[in-house]
């Protein structure tokens, strides 16, 4: 009986087993989704009721019913509010469904690998101005969004996707939405940090400049951009300024300066002691002096090329300063997501305020030097000057993003000196009178495209006019000289890059480029009138491979460009240009270099004598001929190797140089060949080496060049002479050191004398035999300028103002020791046929202050 009975229970136990397992089932079975058209055909045989819809609108919609849904109306109000779908009853027996052309979307997104949420991924309605970000448990959602819209969702660090508001809408409810991360395998590039925070030595042997990184630089409290290159082995000016760079021997006409792409032909302000160019917006300078690809012509000496920031900022960023001679201001501001503006605006204080800087940099400028006669005995002339002078430059860029595949950007550059000077000798009672206006305007506009993962473009187009007008006014105001030059540039420029496949990397591009000169002179005593003009048109199409092995042991660039040259009714050149950059691993730590390059130009600058503008630079730019001044070219090969282990760096490298294609008149001769004109070349033979030591807050550096410069002209004997920038040693010491939040720099600067000629000895100097009287001079550039040293240090502290706004305070002595250097060096004949010696003296001891502010 007991058996019986348990054998009952058990029984009972096992059917309610089933009955529960059966129950979920069925519970299951009812939440599951099914499809909405056969469900709704369920409904018009429960109810007897007819729905009329168009099939197209209902197919593929799913929808899960809760079972304790049961009376019609509860089971219509659930269709249409988890698939957005009207539902309107007609009468008893006849409704019609429809689908809303307005919905609300909700989801939550996810990471596809762990289901983690992502907070703070940006949803935007595609093509519209509709967007939010996701909460913290990664849900969103959106009201009234067009029902056939497409949401474009992103976040940082995972791939972007595109999802269409009706697949969202056809499961019901609130969806996953599962982002991939993203996954970029990145190749290794060498580089070598140096000198200071911000500058770069890549893998290809260029060097970047970060300015938003940058340091601190001996003599520098803000970073001048063409003051801060100097700072690189084998970069010097000899006359320190900023518009006259000497790299590995050559001119600064012979350096291509580029700005987002447009060539400049005006690089400084206050007669080149100050770089022209805002260095708070620009985000990148490459400095280039051998192995240029194939992109770049023009400039035979170097590549400066400066780029402004070129993405689209989020927040207003900005900020504004003032120095001793100049203040400013620039700015980045978000218009739209996709728009954006970037400014920079900087005037000069010399006109209405005068301070220790500016009587400085005036008298290094505008000195009349110091001359003395044949007998060196100084020329004590009472000289009374008067002078009004000003500079200012503006720049604008306007940021637009088309998607994310297209990117225009549109940039502007305004650059302006303007001096009027008068001096009155007391003694001769002689007043002259000269006035230079100085101008660089330029548009540009580039189109950045993204076409596939492997493909990209870019496409840029500018208009470049630079014009000088010189007016000097003397004899009491009988002679009038009247001088202008201006150059007009136009250019279309198309690069694409394509990658073949990891390792390789094929670069194609056709520029075209329209360079116009006009030189006018007019002179009333005795009356001559000259205008000359000139175009040159180049096409130039361009091809480059790119190859890196893996882990970077070798990386090589190999490429060529086509010139073909037309200067309208004189000439027309074909010239072909190879590039060569290779770099690879020799042992740990250890690489070598090998580059090479041909390259041309067709402009270059006249050096016009120095006193006929009172000492104040002034040079023309001029165009090749093919006779009086042919196509400048050159050849020039170097070998390097670097080390660099735990912060301690050590390079070496050998470079030769050839140039032909140079005229005395564009190479600055102050001796009895600077009238005629001769054509020759120069050759450069060198080495440049550096080492440098960095800790956590310091960095030390030892710098040292060795050139051998030298002219070759048939025409002039001897053929062969030393170059008028043959300076055989240059040595820099240096070294930062910062502590919490103050940075100090200290460093010294060493070369040797620059050649210039000196007259014949004795009753020989002068030939009073011809009128006017001429100098005879020794053997061109046989005689030297004593060594050249100064010692710079600066001192900029940063600070909080509050957690948004911070600022900086800078000091800065140039030549604090106040040596006497000597620049240059000619001579000339005065009226009464005695030899005066006419000598440029370098920066005296020189302070400078600056306050900054950005936020």
């Amino acid at each position: 009986m007991l058996k019986k009975l348990r054998s009952s229970h058990f029984g009972l136990f096992i059917g309610f087993l089933l009955l529960l397992n059966f129950h979920s089932y069925a519970q299951e079975k009812q939440d599951a989704p099914v499809a909405l058209i056969p469900y709704i055909k369920t409904l018009e045989d429960k109810f007897d009721i007819k729905f009329s819809y168009i099939n197209e609108d209902l197919e593929g919609f799913s929808i899960t019913i809760p079972q304790n849904l049961v009376a019609l109306d509860d089971i219509l109000q659930h269709i249409q509010t988890q698939l957005q779908i009207k539902t309107e009853k007609l009468n008893d027996r006849y409704y019609t469904l429809t689908k809303s052309t307005l919905v609300t979307v909700c989801a939550k997104v996810l990471d596809n690998f762990a289901e983690n949420t992502i907070s703070g991924a940006t949803i935007e309605v595609f093509e519209t101005e509709i967007a939010i970000t996701t909460a913290g448990d990664g849900s969103f959602s959106l009201r009234d969004i067009p029902r056939n819209a497409t949401l474009k969702i992103r976040y940082l660090g995972y791939n972007t996707k595109y999802i269409a508001v009706e697949s969202l809408l056809k499961d019901g409810g609130c969806p996953k939405i599962l982002l991939a991360q993203h996954y970029e395998q990145l190749k290794e590039v060498i580089v070598y940090q140096f000198l200071t925070t911000g500058i770069i030595k890549e893998s290809d042997a260029s060097i970047t400049l970060n300015t938003a990184d940058f340091g601190i630089l001996p003599g520098l409290i803000e970073p001048d951009i063409l003051q801060t290159v100097q700072a690189l082995p084998g970069i010097k000016s000899i006359d320190e300024t900023v518009s006259d760079i000497n790299v590995r021997g050559g001119t600064n006409d012979q350096n291509l300066i580029l700005w987002n792409g447009i060539k400049m032909y005006q690089s400084g302000h206050f007669f080149g002691l100050i770089s022209a160019f805002n260095p708070y917006l620009t985000d990148k300078i490459t400095v280039i002096k051998n192995g240029t690809p194939a992109v770049f012509g023009d400039g035979v000496s170097s590549v400066i090329q400066m780029e402004t920031n070129n993405e689209l900022s989020t927040d207003l960023t900005g900020g504004a300063g003032f120095n001793f001679i100049s203040g400013d201001v620039y700015g980045q501001i978000p218009i739209t997501e996709k728009l954006g503006l970037q400014f920079s605006a900087r005037r000069s204080t010399t006109d209405f305020l005068n301070t220790p800087t500016y009587n400085k940099f005036f008298d290094r400028a505008f000195q009349d030097s110091e001359v003395t006669n044949q007998n060196n005995i100084a020329v004590d002339d009472d000289i009374v000057r008067d002078e009004n002078f000003f500079f200012y430059d503006f720049t604008g860029k306007l940021l637009y993003d088309v998607n994310d595949q297209h990117k225009f950007r549109l940039n502007f550059i305004s650059i302006t000196n303007s001096l009027d000077y008068t001096e009155t000798n007391l003694t001769d009672l002689e007043t002259t009178n000269s006035i230079l206006n100085q101008t660089n305007l330029s548009f540009g506009g580039q189109l950045q495209s993204q076409w596939t993962d492997r493909l990209s473009s870019n496409v840029n187009v500018y208009y470049s006019r630079y014009n000088l007008d010189a007016q000097n006014l003397f004899g009491n105001q009988i002679q009038l000289l009247l001088q202008n030059n201006q150059v007009i540039e136009n250019a279309v420029k198309l690069n694409t890059d394509y990658n073949l496949n990891e390792n390789l990397n094929w670069n194609n591009g056709y520029q075209y480029i329209e360079t116009g000169i006009t030189n006018t002179t007019i002179l009333t005593r005795p009356p001559f009138d000259s205008e000359i003009k000139g175009v040159i048109r180049i096409h130039a199409p361009h091809t480059e491979i790119g190859y890196s092995t893996d882990g970077n042991k070798f990386r090589g660039k190999a490429g060529v460009r086509l010139n073909y040259i037309e200067n309208l009714g004189t000439f027309s050149e074909f010239l072909i240009e190879p590039r060569l950059n290779l770099s690879f691993r020799l042992a740990n730590h250890l690489r070598g270099e090998v580059l090479g390059e041909f390259k041309s130009q067709t402009t270059n600058q006249i050096i016009d004598l120095e006193q006929n503008f009172l000492g104040i630079e002034k040079r023309r730019w001029i165009l090749s001929d093919d006779s009086t001044l042919p196509i400048t070219k050159s050849k020039q090969g170097s070998i390097g190797i670097n080390y660099d282990k735990n912060s301690f760096y050590v390079g070496v490298e050998g470079f030769f140089k050839k140039v032909d294609g140079i005229s005395t008149s564009t190479q600055g001769f102050q001796n009895q060949n600077q009238f005629n004109g001769e054509i020759g070349s120069y050759d450069v033979k060198g080495m440049e080496f550096l080492i440098n030591q960095k800790g956590n807050n310091y960095s030390a550096w030892l710098s040292y060049t060795y050139n051998k410069n030298d002219y070759n002209f048939d025409a002039i004997d001897p053929n062969n002479f030393p170059n008028n920038l043959d300076i055989r040693h240059t040595l820099t010491l240096a070294g930062t050191y910062t502590y919490k939040d103050l940075k100090l720099s200290l460093g010294l600067n060493y070369r040797s004398g620059k050649p210039f000629t000196e007259p014949q000895e004795g009753d020989m100097a002068l030939d009073t035999s011809v009128f006017p009287a001429r100098i005879n001079y020794e053997s061109p550039n046989s005689s030297r300028l004593p060594e050249y040293l100064r010692v710079d240090a600066s001192t900029i502290y940063k600070f909080d103002i509050s957690p948004r706004i911070k600022a900086n305070a800078g000091i800065s002595l140039l030549n604090m020791t106040n040596r006497k250097n000597s620049l240059n060096k000619y001579y000339r004949v005065t009226e009464d046929n005695e030899i005066e010696t006419v000598e440029s003296i370098s920066l005296g001891i020189t302070p400078n202050f600056s306050f900054r502010v950005t936020f």
